[in-house]
């Protein structure tokens, strides 16, 4: 069990290939479609990605007096997720981490079903993982773990972006890292390439930051 998000390594992705990580917040509908495009990013380039969590919740802390009272209430029932998937992997390994995101977005996003411990407890029973881990919904047991991870991650950014954000070896041995893309529906086969491609190629350039259009429609899950 580790008490501290790990620094991203190398060594953690299999030879050969690009470590891509990538953190996400299970309810952020906008972040598990750019999830799904990197699954397939890694069928049609030599990518792999390593997962982490980021917390909406901890982002938007000291704004919810200013926010809508929906959003407000969206990020109250956004802590337990996050903390379910953080308790797993410090329980059981980093490696748990990308099937009990895909269980539990699956459920969330394209299922549509309820975000309570039931639904959370059909998660962890489909990746193999015992179903005490949902009491850790409820639990600050291991925030301090949430919070360095999420930190790790809005560290490459700024404050000013949310999830997903992803970072990449750049050619001279620092990480790029980015917020996004926000992309629907997920890009597949040669598309999702060219997503991946540009997206490099703008995100390597010193000093560019945006690139934006209004979106004109909500997440297309499959």
């Amino acid at each position: 069990m580790t008490t501290t998000a790990p620094e991203a390594t190398a060594a953690q992705v299999p030879a050969g290939t690009v470590p891509a990580d990538f953190w996400f917040d299970p309810l952020c509908p906008w972040a598990w479609m750019t999830s799904r495009w990197m699954l397939e990013v890694e069928k049609v380039r030599p990518v792999s990605v390593r997962w982490h969590v980021m917390s909406l919740a901890v982002l938007n802390e000291d704004k919810l007096d200013t926010l809508p009272e929906s959003y407000a209430t969206f990020l109250r029932d956004a802590w337990g997720p996050v903390r379910v998937v953080t308790a797993a992997r410090e329980l059981h390994g980093d490696e748990v981490v990308g099937p009990l995101y895909t269980a539990l977005g699956t459920r969330f996003h394209n299922q549509a079903l309820p975000r309570d411990r039931e639904t959370i407890v059909a998660a962890l029973t489909e990746v193999g993982l015992p179903e005490s881990l949902a009491d850790y919904a409820d639990s600050d047991a291991y925030d301090t773990q949430l919070r360095a991870s999420h930190k790790e991650g809005i560290d490459k950014v700024g404050q000013d972006v949310g999830t997903p954000v992803i970072a990449v070896p750049g050619s001279d041995g620092e990480q790029i890292a980015f917020f996004g893309p926000v992309v629907t529906p997920a890009p597949k086969g040669e598309e999702a390439a060219k997503l991946w491609d540009g997206t490099l190629m703008v995100a390597s350039i010193p000093g560019f930051y945006e690139i934006k259009r209004t979106r004109t429609q909500g997440p297309i899950f499959d």
